[in-house]
């Protein structure tokens, strides 16, 4: 039976504009299981990846509470929060985010050395990492000399190298072309079914062969069912 991990108990996120309040997450409750992959789709400005914001603690709710394995997270300051970003959860960027005078090695490196571990320690464990989405040949190279789909696979190494129980992923497969996006998913739900919780933001309908689990997002609120495909094109 898959572990609930995530919660989100009557979450709603406002922002204010000049004198409007933008509503970008309606009043929502879901939960988040360990061993699935779950898609959150929707067009864009849904709300889906304000959704994706709060379960990866990076803002606070307006109201209602996020619970990380019974925790109230909401409730924690914000260096406590960065903690539980470092130590629990691995974050896949839809523009990678890898630091280009670094090479992939390193890149995969820096979180383990914001932990703590010694250089010789990280670069070992990063080493592995980068095995295990093959690209240990690619160690040394710097980003600007890597594909969109090594740069990805970079960024899913540096992402798992601190073996997160969640894995946050925003358009990850946005910049590539069909077949390494299906690579790139396949691996992705391989890491769901090694008891993780792997949880996806897109708008792309074809990615929901891979999903354990869809929830859409559409006008900031969340739902089990699709209004119109096409808003999805």
């Amino acid at each position: 039976m898959n572990q609930a991990i995530v919660r989100v108990e009557n979450v709603k996120k406002t922002y204010q504009s000049g004198d409007t309040l933008v509503t970008a997450l309606d009043t929502s409750t879901e939960t988040f299981n360990k061993g699935e992959l779950t898609l959150i789709m929707g067009p864009s400005g849904s709300g889906k990846t304000t959704l994706l914001s709060l379960i990866g603690c990076v803002i606070y709710p307006t109201s209602g509470d996020v619970f990380l394995k019974n925790t109230q997270v909401n409730k924690l300051s914000e260096n406590e929060l960065a903690q539980i970003r470092l130590n629990t959860i691995g974050f896949v960027f839809q523009q990678f985010n890898l630091i280009e005078p670094l090479t992939a090695l390193e890149n995969v490196m820096q979180p383990l050395l914001l932990q703590g571990l010694n250089n010789k320690n990280a670069k070992n464990k990063a080493i592995v990492a980068l095995e295990k989405v093959n690209l240990s040949d690619r160690k040394n190279n710097l980003p600007k000399k890597l594909s969109g789909g090594q740069k990805q696979r970079v960024a899913i190494a540096r992402a798992l190298v601190t073996n997160p129980e969640i894995i946050l992923c925003d358009e990850p497969t946005a910049s590539l072309d069909a077949k390494s996006g299906a690579l790139i998913m396949e691996e992705l739900k391989q890491l769901a079914h090694q008891n993780r919780a792997v949880i996806i933001v897109t708008h792309d309908l074809r990615l929901r062969k891979f999903a354990d689990r869809i929830i859409y997002v559409e006008e900031g609120k969340i739902s089990n069912t699709i209004s119109n495909e096409e808003d999805y094109k």
